[in-house]
């Protein structure tokens, strides 16, 4: 969660890191929507924990108005304070992600994705760090997604995922294989 101005720009670096992008990049929703719509979620989340003050209440305002515009425009329905830094979307289009769901650090999605609630309200699920989620991915209920998991195109992920590293996929979900992906980090010492 951003709580300082430091982690605000540490988000934003790590989040133009995650999408390859070079230097600050365009300014426009025309011209790189994903890494506006990035951008905009990062400075809600910065607004809304840095700067709650009523002098501060008109721009937080303004930025909120922007980010729910291109969230609209784009399909893309992330909330703030939910992803952690690293944030990697692969593509525009339909992405809805629960209010109180929890995702770590460099988590990748692709188009099509759901994570939601189960049969409850407080039933959402809690997602580790390095997490790569392929198209059409659905993940519901309390459950937990260790770190290092890779979950399959059209997956529907409804247990907990404990072991890490692992390849889920299937309806319902089920571990296929370890991951290439944490082998080669865990190989040069990154995992």
């Amino acid at each position: 969660m951003i709580k300082s101005k430091r982690d605000y720009l540490a988000y934003l670096e790590a989040d133009r890191q995650a999408l390859g992008r070079q230097g600050r990049g365009p300014l426009f929703l025309i011209q790189d929507p994903i890494w506006y719509f990035q951008r905009l979620l990062r400075k809600l989340e910065f607004y809304h924990n840095c700067r709650s003050s009523t002098f501060w209440w008109p721009l937080r305002m303004w930025v909120k108005y922007r980010y729910k515009s291109a969230r609209l425009l784009l399909g893309i329905n992330i909330p703030p304070n939910v992803i952690g830094p690293g944030l990697l979307l692969a593509h525009e289009g339909p992405i809805l992600i629960h209010d109180d769901a929890r995702i770590g650090s460099h988590f990748a999605t692709n188009i099509g994705v759901v994570i939601g609630i189960g049969r409850e309200e407080k039933d959402v699920p809690v997602i580790g760090n390095h997490v790569l989620v392929e198209p059409g991915a659905k993940i519901f209920g309390g459950i937990t997604i260790a770190d290092w998991t890779h979950i399959g195109a059209n997956a529907v992920v409804n247990k907990s995922v404990t072991e890490v590293g692992m390849i889920v996929a299937g309806v319902p979900a089920r571990i296929i294989k370890p991951s290439p992906l944490y082998l080669e980090a865990k190989a040069s010492g990154l995992a």
